[in-house]
């Protein structure tokens, strides 16, 4: 099966799965006397994610990388911009419920996504009943089990309740909960993050396994740099709610281009003494400004250290400048001489 599975990718590999562009995700914000602003969470970011494929998105807390999660399986809606499953929009009603057959999440953490009323066979079952997936209970309980394997469960575990087990197991219940509707892309919303680093890389290995096997997509929302280049085949780096590079991951971590991407990754830590006493951390000034009150322009330009003045004037566009490598930056070219 997974030889079939390979074969068929080489085929569809290059088609994108899910296109999003120009998403916008604003939140009314209360500022008194009966008056509000808009936070610009998600800002006009575009991205295309090809079926099979594990597309990263790292930036600071805050810079909207887990609202354009949720806002592309539409647990917010969209401010503006398209959302795209296999060519067509998702627009209607319709379209939602028929897209989230297709599309899960995986939450960033195991502790509180999991109702703590219901056993893990429950859990698990749930999306198979809101669905109407299984036409019988002893099907519903087959797939279930199968579910649990598919994780490493065992099926003795499925009449125990979410609190009797780790942070790593409860959130292997997650997983097999979002593999339930048998989907074809997965948005994991930081899914190691609140786990141990001796259990992180279990459940990275898992994700990359499940992946072989079922001919998953994923978008991998994470901060840890190190996680990400270990699973992603792409990365798009987020500030302040815009997309500032996007390339293939060795591209990003062996030349990255825009200033903001160079200050990430110089704190990435290396394990050779000599290589990390080599390294020039490049640090950032001042803190990440609001997105009630972003600067104009550029947003990074408070922070840049090759700011200039055309940098506040407008906003740079997200242009490709070599094949499949974005950047948003005026003063690129004279940055990376």
């Amino acid at each position: 099966m997974i030889l079939q599975w390979k074969a068929v990718m080489t085929v569809a590999e290059n088609r994108p799965l899910i296109e999003v562009k120009d998403l916008k995700e604003y939140f009314n914000i209360n500022t008194g006397m009966f008056r509000s602003r808009p936070l610009k969470a998600v800002d006009g970011v575009s991205f295309t994610i090809n079926k099979g494929e594990t597309l990263g998105l790292v930036g600071e807390s805050g810079c909207g990388k887990t609202t354009v999660g949720r806002t592309i399986l539409h647990l917010y809606k969209p401010t503006g911009g398209e959302i795209r499953y296999e060519g067509r929009q998702i627009k209607t009603k319709e379209d939602i419920r028929n897209f989230r057959k297709k599309a899960t999440m995986v939450f960033q953490d195991p502790y509180s996504s999991l109702n703590p009323r219901m056993t893990v066979s429950d859990i698990i079952g749930e999306p198979l009943d809101v669905h109407n997936l299984c036409s019988s209970k002893e099907e519903r309980h087959d797939r279930i089990l199968e579910l649990m394997d598919y994780v490493g469960l065992n099926s003795e575990h499925a009449a125990r309740y979410a609190h009797e087990f780790s942070g790593g197991q409860r959130q292997r219940i997650g997983i097999a909960r979002a593999l339930a509707v048998n989907p074809d892309f997965i948005v994991c919303d930081e899914p190691v993050s609140a786990l141990d680093v001796s259990i992180q890389a279990q459940v990275i290995n898992m994700f990359d396994e499940l992946q072989e096997k079922l001919g998953l997509t994923y978008l991998f929302i994470a901060h840890d740099l190190l996680v990400v280049r270990h699973i992603s085949d792409r990365i798009a780096v987020m500030y302040l709610g815009r997309m500032v590079e996007l390339a293939d991951a060795a591209a990003i971590y062996d030349h990255p281009l825009h200033p903001y991407s160079k200050s990430l990754l110089s704190a990435v830590p290396v394990p050779d003494p000599k290589i990390a006493r080599a390294n020039k951390r490049i640090a950032l000034t001042g803190d990440i400004p609001s997105p009630l009150n972003a600067p104009s322009g550029c947003p990074f330009r408070t922070r840049c250290p090759y700011a200039a003045e055309k940098c506040a004037e407008s906003m740079p566009p997200f242009e490709e400048i070599s094949k499949g490598h974005f950047v948003a930056c005026h003063r690129l070219a004279e940055i990376n001489r």
